[in-house]
């Protein structure tokens, strides 16, 4: 069985594209009809999201953290006690390819790290858009961590000792746990998924917080400059 954990606060905008993308994924043909386990762990919501993941299908946890790595582990743990063999991780505000898992479990790694693409520039400009583009390596063998686009073996998971209850990269410690205990690990461009580019970001020190620190260099200077 796989498992496909969600982490949410206050997700009513973004969530039903998410989930839609994650349903389509799970009915991939090629999957065989492998069972697929979708569950968003609503933290500390106070709008529609839970009334949404419902709507579509998938099952749902409350907590109240406001932490995503322990939403992260607590989501993962709950599917690891239902017998998941594989888990994989997205965001509420992301949109996963078709064939997002079935690329996952065919590289036939213990862990798999994924790309991300930005949906709309809109709330940053062309000048941001090119600093990120200059700095990002779409290509195989990357070295970017994103808990929006990773998946792994329920035993490498374990191995590993699972998310840290990090507020803020809790992905980035999890691959060095997996790097530590010699895990396999393919780093792909192959799969990459649309995430949200939006300013009211929910995470502080995740994937929203480092595309608002990208300001252009115009905006430094002008921040810098003496008031006359």
């Amino acid at each position: 069985m796989i498992g496909v954990v969600i982490p949410a606060h206050n997700e009513e905008r973004q969530i039903s594209e998410c989930l839609a993308s994650v349903r389509l994924a799970s009915e991939h043909p090629a999957l065989d009809g492998r069972p697929v386990e979708i569950l968003v762990v609503l933290d500390d919501c106070s709008d529609r999201t839970d009334a949404l993941a419902a709507a579509h299908g998938a099952a749902t946890l409350d907590v109240r953290f406001q932490n995503v790595g322990k939403a992260r582990a607590v989501g993962a743990e709950t599917l690891l006690k239902r017998g998941v063999q594989w888990l994989a991780f997205t965001d509420a505000d992301t949109r996963v390819p078709q064939d997002w898992l079935v690329r996952q479990l065919g590289f036939g790694a213990d862990a798999v790290c994924g790309t991300v693409e930005v949906d709309s520039w809109n709330e940053h400009g062309e000048r941001v858009r090119a600093q990120y583009l200059e700095r990002y390596r779409f290509i195989e063998n990357h070295r970017h961590i994103h808990g929006a686009n990773l998946g792994l073996s329920a035993e490498a998971y374990r191995t590993a000792g699972g998310f840290q209850h990090l507020a803020a990269d809790e992905d980035v410690r999890l691959v060095a746990d997996l790097e530590r205990t010699g895990a396999r690990i393919a780093w792909t461009a192959t799969i990459p998924v649309i995430t949200s580019a939006r300013r009211d970001y929910k995470c502080q020190g995740g994937f929203g917080e480092y595309l608002a620190s990208l300001i252009p260099p115009s905006a430094h200077a002008e921040a810098d400059s003496p008031c006359t």
